[in-house]
C-alpha cells in the first residue's frame, strides 16, 4: 500500500532564489516513463540538458528566456511574470537534442518534463496563441484546462495541460482515473494506462489544496496536502483535487504512459454528480489571451 511520502514530493523552493526547486526521477517515484524538474534561474543564468533517447516538454512558469537547441534558437520567449499572469510558453524537443535555457529576466522559472520515446517528431515553440482553453465540469466543480501537448500532438508519449481551479471548487472531479489499457472492438482507446504528475502553484504562496487518491479495492488510499512548489505522484487510482476558498489553485499535469491521450473512466460511485451542473463560475477563466493582446512576443 502506497503512503504519503511515496507520492508527496515537498519543494525546498520556497526559499531558494535559484536552483532546482523540485524533482522527479522516474526509477525513484518507482515507475518507468515520468522524470520532471523544476528550475529557477537568476538572470543571465543557464540550464542545459541533453536528450539522449527521450522526448522532452519545457513550460515556461514565469520569466522569460532563450531557448536554444540542436537545430532552433527562440529568443525573448515568455511574458507572464507567473502562471496566474498569462497564457503559456513551452518547447518540444524529441531524440538526441541538446538544449540550452538562459534567462533573460530578474527571476525565471520553468518545468521540464522528459519521458523515454522511440520515434521522433519535429522540435517546436508552443506559444500563447497555440494553447486553446476548455472550461470543464460546472457548479463548485468549474475548472479551466489549457492545453500545450494535448492528446493528439505531433509527439509519441508525452501530455502536457495547466490546470486552474478556483478556490473553493474541486477539480479532477468527479474522481476520475486512466491505470489500464482498454480499448473498444474498433480499436478505440477507452482508458489509457497512464503516470501522472501534477506540479503545484498557489495565488497566494500561503495557499494549499488537498488531493485523494485511491484505487477501487482501496489498497491505496491516501488524501494528502499540497503547498506551493509541491508534486503529487498519480501512479494509479482515482485523484480529485479540492481547493480551499479563498486560494485559487494552479497545477501542471504532465502525463506518460500507453498512449498519448487522456482516456480516463469516472467513479461509478460518484458520476452521477455531472448531472447536477445546471451552471458554470463565472470566476472562470482565471487566465485568457486578452491577457497577450499588445504583448511583444520573441
Amino acid at each position: 500500500m502506497k503512503t504519503d511520502p511515496d507520492l508527496l514530493i515537498r519543494s525546498s523552493g520556497q526559499r531558494k532564489p535559484e536552483g532546482l526547486l523540485n524533482q522527479v526521477v522516474a526509477s525513484k517515484a518507482g515507475w518507468d516513463d515520468l522524470n520532471l524538474e523544476i528550475l529557477r534561474l537568476p538572470q543571465g543564468g543557464s540550464w542545459k540538458f541533453r536528450t539522449e533517447d527521450e522526448e522532452a516538454a519545457l513550460v515556461l512558469l514565469g520569466g522569460q528566456c532563450s531557448v536554444k537547441t540542436s537545430k532552433n534558437c527562440w529568443q525573448h520567449i515568455g511574458r507572464r511574470a507567473n502562471v496566474f499572469e498569462g497564457m503559456p510558453w513551452a518547447v518540444y524537443c524529441s531524440r538526441g537534442s541538446e538544449l540550452l535555457v538562459k534567462a533573460e529576466s530578474e527571476s525565471l522559472e520553468c518545468a521540464f518534463c522528459h519521458v523515454p520515446a522511440s520515434r521522433d517528431y519535429p522540435e517546436r515553440l508552443i506559444t500563447p496563441e497555440d494553447s486553446s482553453i476548455e472550461i470543464r465540469g460546472g457548479g463548485h466543480a468549474t475548472r479551466q484546462i489549457n492545453s500545450i501537448l494535448p492528446p493528439g500532438s505531433a509527439c509519441q508519449k508525452l501530455v502536457c495541460v495547466e490546470v486552474y481551479t478556483p478556490g473553493g471548487n474541486w477539480s479532477s472531479y468527479p474522481p476520475h482515473k486512466h491505470d489500464v489499457h482498454r480499448t473498444d472492438p474498433s480499436g478505440n482507446i477507452l482508458e489509457a494506462d497512464l503516470e501522472e504528475i501534477y506540479f503545484y502553484r498557489f495565488r497566494q504562496p500561503e495557499g494549499f489544496a488537498i488531493q485523494r487518491i485511491y484505487n477501487d479495492s482501496k489498497s491505496l488510499d491516501v488524501t494528502l496536502t499540497v503547498q506551493d512548489l509541491d508534486v503529487v505522484l498519480v501512479p494509479e487510482g482515482y485523484h480529485p483535487v479540492s481547493a480551499p476558498w479563498g486560494y485559487d489553485c494552479y497545477y501542471l499535469n504532465f502525463l506518460s504512459g500507453s498512449a498519448q491521450s487522456l482516456a480516463g473512466q469516472d467513479d461509478p460511485d460518484h458520476a452521477w454528480v455531472k448531472d447536477t451542473w445546471t451552471w458554470e463560475d463565472p470566476r472562470v477563466p482565471l487566465v485568457s489571451h486578452d491577457m497577450e493582446k499588445g504583448a511583444k512576443h520573441g
